[in-house]
């Protein structure tokens, strides 16, 4: 049993070709929409960073739009970059050549204008779909599939129906010898003792509990005495009393098994299994992170509703509950909301298995085909 997948030279694998084009700088955004316009078949990554942002974050959006370009999702990417900026669309380019796919850039300035610059990234990201057209399916091994775990919207049944399953297809993935990886540090707030107790070894969960101790300490900084909540208005109308509760709810989505690794935000994880990826609790900056980390395929699960999916990664989207999945169904992939009505836990991860199975292999999500594509970029200093 496998998937029906693209294979790449570097030996990863997708469950997708797209054709990227990207910017290096928010100045440019227009250009990148401009060759999106001419080009619907290319995904366009455009993002709000820049000049006026410390080093560090610099360099966060830096190893983010290289990790964006590396997705195996992706078969070719162009970068388009300004002239003057601190994001240097070299160092994107330089920073994914190890994947060994065609990567170009065009620079405005250098092109003299929009107009140019744009009509030049049009005839180069044509010859791209070209290229990509001729990319052949074939079947692959689950071992190939990263999957990144989210949970957003999420009600007082999140943790009892939607995210079990998540965490059932978790266990059966890694079984697989399949990448998994669970984030959303801000949503293991009292959960990070269960889940060290879970660690490859001791100095990995400690590193767990000091991860998860000063994304607390940052909420207790910025919010004072509301920190304890820290969940959207939502989550308290679905049900869901503080930021403990959400967490007991959200880390099951990983499943059972043991956390093989630990990797900060954007970065691609070297052992395969259970990994968790230092993120925050926002879900288009976990959805990027998780992306530029490797993630060819998401597991969302919902219990007041969300269309956000992502250009270059397929967003299978899990209601919690069956009104929600008959309320917002142009958004909703499954129903994880039949275990009330008497499905089990084994007869839904069984369903959410080959659902994961077919989307894998070409069938598209509602978000993708909803085109509900978002990106944002995780940054932690002031702009300037």
């Amino acid at each position: 049993m496998g998937f029906m997948g693209f294979r790449w030279a570097d030996g990863g694998a997708g469950v997708r070709n797209h054709v990227v084009v990207m910017s290096s700088v928010s100045c440019v955004n227009g250009v990148v929409g401009a060759i999106g316009r001419a080009l619907p078949a290319v995904k366009t990554i455009i993002h709000t960073e820049g000049c006026g942002r410390g080093l560090a974050d610099v360099k966060t959006s830096v190893r983010t739009l290289v990790g964006l370009a590396m997705n195996p999702n992706v078969h070719s990417v162009l970068v388009v970059g300004l002239g003057c900026e601190f994001i240097n669309p070299n160092a994107i380019v330089t920073g994914a050549a190890a994947s060994q796919k065609r990567i170009e850039k065009i620079v405005v300035q250098e092109l003299g204008g929009s107009q140019k610059a744009a009509a030049a990234g049009v005839e180069i990201a044509r010859a791209m779909l070209a290229e990509a057209a001729k990319q052949e399916r074939e079947e692959l091994g689950f071992e190939h599939l990263t999957v990144g775990l989210e949970c957003g919207g999420s009600d007082a049944l999140s943790g009892i129906t939607a995210n079990p399953v998540i965490g059932a297809a978790a266990d059966w993935l890694v079984g697989q010898g399949a990448t998994v990886m669970l984030a959303e540090t801000t949503e293991m707030i009292g959960a990070e003792k269960i889940l060290a107790r879970r660690a490859a070894s001791p100095e990995m969960g400690e590193r767990i509990v000091s991860m998860v101790a000063r994304q607390r300490k940052l909420t207790e900084d910025i919010l004072g005495p509301l920190a304890n909540l820290v969940i959207s208005p939502g989550n308290i109308e679905g049900g869901l009393s503080s930021i403990s509760e959400k967490s007991l709810g959200c880390v099951v989505k990983g499943g059972t098994t043991k956390i093989n690794e630990v990797v900060d935000y954007a970065d691609k994880p070297k052992c395969r299994g259970l990994v968790i990826m230092d993120t925050p609790g926002s879900d288009i900056f976990q959805l990027t992170g998780m992306a530029a980390g490797g993630a060819n395929l998401v597991l969302f699960s919902t219990g007041r509703g969300t269309p956000a999916g992502f250009p270059i990664v397929p967003v299978i989207k899990i209601a919690s509950n069956s009104d929600l999945y008959r309320k917002m169904a142009d958004d909703m992939d499954m129903n994880a909301g039949v275990m009330v009505e008497g499905a089990t836990l084994a007869q839904v991860g069984a369903d959410l298995v080959r659902l994961i199975q077919r989307v894998a292999g070409g069938e598209q999500t509602k978000a993708e085909a909803n085109l509900q594509d978002v990106v944002a970029i995780h940054t932690v200093g002031p702009a300037f």
